[in-house]
């Protein structure tokens, strides 16, 4: 789904920028709540352009895209519980290896700098998963940051929240 950054989004996404250093660039998903989330942070931080890389969008889920996991429930009964997921909804192999290829031009890009990719809980806690990360919900406008050591492999670094906590919103929706 692509849903539209609502105004919370965009008050979170200003007070994120605040509390964020400096970078060689951003680099956001296609999808608008993110593309926009990365103009108001690039906007406020000086930098920019903001780059969109598609391979950097939310996991595919199918038919499952856009409903909440009360909705999903009542017309999946026990799937989510038991793991299962419907015909169309993205893996996470096929998830990491774009993830991956976004994140490996972007390194490239940015040459031993630093980039702030804005991108979707989806494809961070199949990143997490890979690298041996345990699963936990990320609310919006939360994150990892990533590290690239000198032979070019990709290593967790620590979880972060932008925005107080108490003001964070984690999204319903799978």
């Amino acid at each position: 789904a692509d849903p539209p950054l609502s105004d919370l989004g965009r008050w979170q996404a200003a007070i994120a920028a605040d509390r964020l250093g400096a970078f060689d660039a951003i680099v956001a998903s296609s999808l608008q709540r993110a593309s926009e989330t990365a103009h108001i942070i690039a906007e406020l931080l000086g930098v920019g352009p903001v780059l969109v890389d598609p391979d950097l969008v939310e996991r595919d889920a199918g038919p499952w895209s856009g409903l909440t996991r009360a909705e999903i429930d009542a017309r999946w009964p026990g799937h989510l519980a038991e793991g299962r997921r419907p015909e169309g909804y993205e893996p996470d192999e096929p998830l990491v290896a774009r993830a991956c290829a976004a994140l490996d031009r972007i390194a490239t890009m940015v040459s031993g700098g630093d980039a702030l990719v804005v991108t979707h809980g989806g494809v961070i806690y199949a990143l997490e998963g890979m690298l041996g990360g345990a699963f936990d919900l990320i609310g919006n406008l939360g994150g990892r940051w990533f590290h690239r050591d000198p032979g070019g492999r990709l290593r967790l670094g620590e979880r972060v929240v932008l925005v107080d906590p108490d003001t964070t919103t984690v999204p319903d929706i799978l």
